[in-house]
């Protein structure tokens, strides 16, 4: 152990002996050391960020696995401030030395050079490691977790099963992936704190054909925390709901294109919130000025029957955290009450700019990225009204039952396609319809939310933003949008 105080030039004869195989307390000396150089050399805060990844992944098409991709990494990354400015280096280098010039190289971007030979380095003073891995019985959740022979396994009996269910089979996929995580969290405020997730999610897609009738339908379920997800996933459940809705797609009519009041569907039916509305209240949009809420905390920004949420806290969801990637232990954050704006999501460097309180929603993809403001189970909260209320004060709309892909615009324009939709005329679903695209504006979306029903459920995702791609949990109870505007023929 070195002495509470070093000279600089006694730095290259230190010998650190750090466990190899898991992030635990041996790593305190080296990093709180590391964390004194950056502070002597004039930065105002020094971050590390130390990961270690052991991910899979299994395909299986139509009666074949035709992919398994395993993917081993170690590394970390170091942040460097001065002022509100900042600079991120990453390394696969663990070794003292590997972080140091990490380190190094980091301030030397920011204009900082080490302190002469003769200078004192003081450690910086770590709290005591909050250890959520061991305190909640992480440690053993690899070793339990489904053998690459499982995977395979259970996905070519999903197909079968697939198969079975539904007719005019063009193609049959069934995918899953499990992406286990340690973490270890060091700054020189005094934070230290180490996690491990494991992410897990499996899923259906399908394409089915006749002539020249087509209809694609998917459906993904995701985990976190549970070894066992894959052996308890209802495959055959899922398979009959998946061949249900293609079935009834295949031969619908395309939906005329035209204004309607729609009403969506509970759990991944929140997307299009998470992509219209959430992104915009990320501190990386304030400080890009590309949010038109930049300026509205406190305003009324949606229909008063609109509250919505975010936070790490539901358990098991695909966005749930113990500490975010910063080392903040996770809580929930109020994003809107009854139509009202009442907060942000902000890691640190966007607290720093923007004045907005951290809310534990500092997340990155991995080592190489730094971490920015980003959505955890994001979802909008029940509402008071009955599905059968929404239904019945619609005399002529459109039911959005499953969500597809889309895209998003800087500043809240959208488009989103919908997979499975349904005509609704004098309050009753009459007939399925295909080719509808969802077309708007968050600002006027979020004020034309008029109805909530009580049936909120969530669904798991992928966000990708400044920081890579993330795990996240969208979700919604129903809802009624008063109008917006429909693409189709």
């Amino acid at each position: 152990m070195p002495p509470t105080l070093l000279l600089s030039r006694e730095l290259p004869t230190l010998k650190y002996v750090s466990t190899r195989e898991r992030f635990d307390r041996t790593w305190e000396a080296p990093l709180s050391t590391l964390l004194g150089l950056g502070r002597a050399a004039g930065s105002d805060f020094v971050e590390f960020f130390l990961e270690r990844v052991n991910y899979i992944s299994c395909l299986a098409e139509d009666d074949r696995i035709t992919s398994i991709s395993p993917s081993l990494s170690t590394g970390a990354g170091v942040r460097v401030f001065r002022g509100k400015a900042d600079c991120y280096v990453s390394t696969n280098d663990l070794s003292f030395a590997g972080l140091k010039a990490a380190l190094e190289k980091a301030l030397s971007i920011m204009g900082l050079q080490l302190p002469s030979p003769n200078s004192y380095i003081p450690e910086i003073n770590l709290e005591i490691l909050r250890d959520y891995a061991t305190a909640k019985g992480k440690e053993a959740w690899l070793l339990e977790s489904s053998s690459m022979r499982e995977m395979g396994e259970v996905l070519l009996d999903a197909n079968a099963k697939l198969n079975l269910k539904a007719n005019h089979v063009q193609s049959r996929r069934a995918t899953y992936f499990r992406d286990w995580q340690e973490v270890l969290v060091a700054s020189s405020d005094g934070t230290f704190a180490r996690d491990i997730r494991l992410n897990q999610s499996v899923g259906y897609s399908l394409l089915c054909a006749d002539g020249e009738q087509r209809a694609s339908i998917s459906k993904r379920v995701g985990s976190t925390s549970d070894p066992n997800f894959l052996r308890t996933w209802q495959y055959e459940a899922d398979a009959e709901e998946v061949a249900e809705s293609a079935g009834k797609m295949l031969y619908a009519d395309y939906v005329e294109s035209g204004t309607y009041p729609i009403i969506m569907a509970n759990e991944f039916g929140g997307v299009i919130f998470h992509e219209a509305c959430g992104h915009l209240l990320e501190t990386t949009q304030i400080e890009k000025e590309t949010t038109p809420f930049i300026d509205k905390k406190g305003q009324k920004i949606a229909h008063e029957s609109l509250t919505a949420w975010d936070e790490g806290l539901s358990e098991n969801a695909f966005g749930t955290i113990d500490m975010d990637d910063e080392g903040m232990p996770a809580q929930r954050t109020l994003l809107i009450e009854n139509g009202v704006l009442k907060n942000f999501l902000a890691d640190r460097a966007g607290s720093w700019r923007t004045g907005h309180p951290r809310s534990g929603s500092g997340r990155r993809q991995g080592y190489t990225f730094a971490a920015a403001s980003r959505m955890r189970n994001t979802y909008i909260a029940p509402g008071n009204h009955s599905v059968d209320d929404l239904f019945a004060s619609i005399d002529k709309g459109i039911y959005c039952k499953k969500m597809g892909g889309g895209s998003v615009g800087a500043t809240g324009e959208f488009n989103f396609g919908v997979e499975e939709a349904y005509l609704i005329e004098n309050g009753k679903i009459t007939k399925p319809l295909k080719g509808a695209i969802l077309i708007g504006e968050a600002k006027e979306i979020m004020n034309k939310i008029s109805m909530c029903a009580n049936d909120l459920g969530l669904a798991s995702g992928f966000c990708g933003s400044v920081s890579g791609s993330i795990y996240v949990t969208v979700g919604q109870p129903h809802i009624k949008v008063d109008s917006i505007t429909v693409g189709g023929r």
